[in-house]
């Protein structure tokens, strides 16, 4: 078992690493920018490092400064977290380059399901079902248009590098295109430095539900069962829980053994989430691959008893997984709780926080690394919290998690508490009855 584990994130993820690291005996390392300097996971791991100025570029995402972090420290495992470099290939390789585990898949996993169009390339020959779409990317306006024709409207062109929502365009009539193709090729080289799209037939009406996997370094892969993600805005994710109020007994074996057929296409080792987009049919499709732990993590954990974060810990070290497939004995939601004006088309609000007072009680799980006094810097993620609820049924997770929203209290900076509560009183989202629309048509009062 490793040593000591240098934490290449900050804010929550890093800090929850920290406390399964210390409960197996690891020691730690933290880094931080400038601008983190007061954050807990920096107080909380065995050592800390100062990598950098605030910008990620700077710090977070600059690999030497990261490796020579580990060096002096004498690391012998580096965790990404995600975000940040959670899915950089050419980091797992230069962590092995310097005798360093990279605890995540290897590089080349990374890479074949990194390019969705190589992911979807791979998916169809291990028979995954895949939404219909072009063979490759797109090359000219006329060849999207042929495609679009074929395919029939609507359809929707996403950057091969991309994520976040970013890169994306959903097009409903032949006139728009040409504007969507020059935008999201645009939008796909301003963020990823790649301007490759490709085109799909749009799903209406569609759930976001994702499988959790985890694979070992001797071929064994099993599935921890689903989440559900489809209450989201301009795709990012704002609420999860598991089980999905949409799935059937039958569904989910399907889509786990789907997901144990993509993960064991490339050989996954680590844990992993395999995305699907499912119709109103309950008709599923790969969506893609993220080859690393998922914010949203906890709400599996939740439901299955089971430490994620440990797991992948141990399948870095070469500890064998078990290969059970699991599935949900209870029912968890998270919501994620930005530093955002829900009242404000959800501007980011960074800023000192004079006031805090978190949830807790029986059912009720906090992930976060603010305090009173803590100041919320400008240049990163605005996620400042994860508020998990469990209970026996989607009803009393519901419930519970109301009671914990009316007491989390935080001042100083506006947050997105306001949009959980009322989105936990809607009559629709408690019946289940959502897509990955339900936010378009939602009004604060």
């Amino acid at each position: 078992m490793f040593k000591k584990i240098l934490i290449a994130n900050r804010g929550e993820i890093a800090l929850r690493i920290i406390r399964t690291c210390k409960e197996m005996g690891i020691k730690t390392v933290a880094v931080y920018s400038t601008a983190d300097k007061d954050s807990l996971h920096v107080r909380f791991a065995d050592e800390a490092v100062c990598i950098g100025k605030p910008q990620s570029s700077d710090s977070y995402l600059n690999i030497p400064h990261l490796m020579a972090a580990a060096e002096i420290t004498n690391a012998d495992a580096i965790h990404p977290g995600y975000g940040f470099l959670a899915e950089n290939a050419r980091f797992a390789e230069i962590c092995g380059e310097h005798g360093i585990k990279f605890i995540g898949p290897t590089p080349e996993m990374i890479r074949k399901m990194g390019d969705k169009m190589t992911a979807k390339e791979t998916m169809i020959a291990a028979g995954v079902p895949v939404i219909p779409g072009s063979e490759g990317l797109l090359e000219s306006v006329e060849q999207a248009k042929t495609l679009a024709r074929e395919m029939g409207l609507p359809v929707i062109m996403k950057a091969t590098a991309g994520g976040g929502g970013k890169g994306m365009r959903v097009v409903w009539d032949e006139s728009e295109i040409e504007n969507a193709y020059t935008m999201a090729k645009t939008e796909a080289k301003a963020a990823f430095s790649n301007d490759g799209i490709y085109m799909e037939k749009f799903v209406e009406e569609p759930r976001h539900i994702e499988i959790q996997i985890a694979g070992d370094q001797y071929g064994k892969v099993c599935h921890l069962s689903e989440r559900d993600c489809s209450i989201q805005r301009r795709h990012q994710k704002l609420v999860e829980e598991s089980p999905s109020p949409f799935m059937t007994p039958e569904l989910r074996e399907k889509m786990g053994e789907a997901a144990i057929k993509a993960a064991s296409a490339i050989n996954y080792e680590s844990v992993g989430t395999i995305e699907f987009l499912v119709d109103k049919h309950r008709n599923f499709y790969f969506m893609e691959m993220n080859t690393r732990i998922q914010v949203e993590h906890g709400v599996t954990e939740e439901v299955i008893n089971f430490d994620l974060i440990k797991e992948q810990i141990k399948i870095a070290a070469g500890i064998p997984i078990s290969g059970k497939n699991y599935t949900p004995q209870m029912h968890a939601i998270e919501c994620r709780i930005n530093a955002e004006d829900p009242y404000n088309d959800f501007r980011p609000s960074p800023g000192k926080i004079t006031v805090l007072h978190t949830p807790g009680g029986h059912g009720v799980r906090v992930d976060s690394h603010i305090y009173a006094g803590y100041v919320i810097p400008p240049y990163y993620d605005s996620m400042v919290s994860k508020v998990i609820a469990v209970a026996q049924t989607r009803e009393e997770a519901i419930n519970t998690m109301e009671r914990a929203l009316s007491e989390f209290v935080i001042e100083g900076v506006k947050t997105t508490i306001p949009f959980h509560q009322q989105l936990m009183q809607d009559e629709n989202f408690r019946k289940g009855n959502f897509t990955t629309k339900f936010t378009e048509t939602f009004k604060l009062q």
